[in-house]
């Protein structure tokens, strides 16, 4: 049956046959899942491929599928399969699954983007604070000196912090200088790092100075 001969319904009708309220039916067609006719009188009409499209939704909603998913699922026709059921066809599946894949991806972008301009929100808010408490005190009547004094050793102890940290990451991110060592010890057949001729502060030389030590006691 054609879309243009089958029956058309009201919304209350196609909600009875659906088993579902017509604010349901009105809310999957705000969110553009479904496009009913209109009658004269702009009343929505429902025909059966309307009602398919409905039953979709449902049994896919049922399902936990959200709204962003079943609106590319929808965008893609079921296939009949051999035992007389439709189904999503291989290249179906993989188009859903790219277009969701593309969503998420520029949700992430806008996440990161709202939380770079969040921290940003907070830096300012933190600096109208001071300014407001300032303020409030100067008219509380707290002396200008003392207040000034207090504004100009929080603006020092904010600097030293950010310096502490930036420090603290250039630290992180450097290469070690105890792994290239310890990589050049072993190149030149030095496993362990030791030095090969101490000297005098070496282990062979501190036996060396020990026994002239020993020896001269002795004498003396």
């Amino acid at each position: 049956m054609s879309r243009d001969s089958s029956p058309l319904l009201t919304v209350r009708d196609a909600a009875q046959r659906l088993n579902v309220t017509p604010r349901t039916l009105k809310y999957y067609e705000e969110r553009g899942l479904v496009t009913p006719t209109r009658s004269e009188g702009r009343y929505r009409l429902y025909d059966e491929h309307d009602l398919e499209q409905f039953a979709r939704i449902l049994r896919l909603r049922s399902l936990g599928f959200s709204l962003h998913g079943i609106t590319e699922m929808l965008k893609r026709p079921l296939e009949p399969v051999g035992d007389g059921r439709r189904r999503y066809s291989q290249e179906s599946l993989q188009q859903i699954a790219d277009a969701l894949a593309q969503q998420i991806d520029t949700l992430d972008l806008r996440i990161a983007a709202v939380r770079r301009e969040l921290k940003e929100a907070q830096a300012v808010r933190a600096e109208l604070a001071d300014d407001l408490d300032y303020l409030r005190r100067r008219l509380a009547g707290e002396p200008q000196e003392a207040l000034i004094g207090e504004r100009l050793a929080a603006t020092r102890r904010r600097r030293e912090a950010t310096r502490t940290g930036e420090a603290k990451e250039s630290r992180a991110h450097a290469p070690s200088h105890t792994n290239a060592s310890v990589k050049g010890s072993e190149r030149s057949g030095n496993p362990g790092g030791v030095p090969l001729n101490s000297g005098p502060t070496g282990t062979g030389g501190d036996q060396e100075s020990t026994g002239k030590r020993e020896h001269g006691d002795a004498r003396e």
